[in-house]
């Protein structure tokens, strides 16, 4: 079956980014990185310890990337031009995950608060600079 996944290339930091993530969101972290073994002949000279691939699986999605390539590292993450979208089960989940990312040296962009189209819905930018939209319906 088709699947979509988020894929972020960080500056280097892939590996607390993606620790970071778990801690947050909990789900089960995959890291390989250029040492663990053959991964074929690569149009640069990787450090061994960067991560060539992560994958981070959530109960409803998965958060996937590594290392960007030497030389392409000098970019910035941060944006308002897209988030991740994460829908929480309700309203105590939602402030439990922002709080932790709040904690983890992040900063809010738009208060999580009640929304004119009913249920809950707010930004945070985490350390890395990625964008989080945080979103509970109207159920939750």
């Amino acid at each position: 079956m088709p699947t979509l996944s988020t894929y972020i290339a960080f500056p280097g930091n892939a590996r607390e980014a993606f620790e970071h993530y778990r801690d947050v969101f909990g789900g089960e972290l995959t890291l390989v990185t250029y040492g663990d073994g053959d991964l074929g002949e690569m149009p640069f000279t990787p450090d061994p310890a960067s991560v060539a691939h992560a994958i981070l699986v959530l109960p409803g999605g998965t958060i996937t990337g590594g290392d960007a390539a030497p030389g392409d590292q000098t970019y910035a993450l941060r944006d308002t031009a897209y988030s991740l979208l994460y829908t929480a089960d309700d309203v105590a989940d939602a402030r439990r995950i922002i709080a932790a990312l709040l904690e983890g040296g992040g900063s809010v962009n738009m208060p999580f608060e009640e929304a004119p189209w009913g249920g809950y819905y707010g930004q945070v930018f985490d350390r890395f600079g990625v964008m989080w939209s945080l979103d509970v319906g109207i159920e939750g």
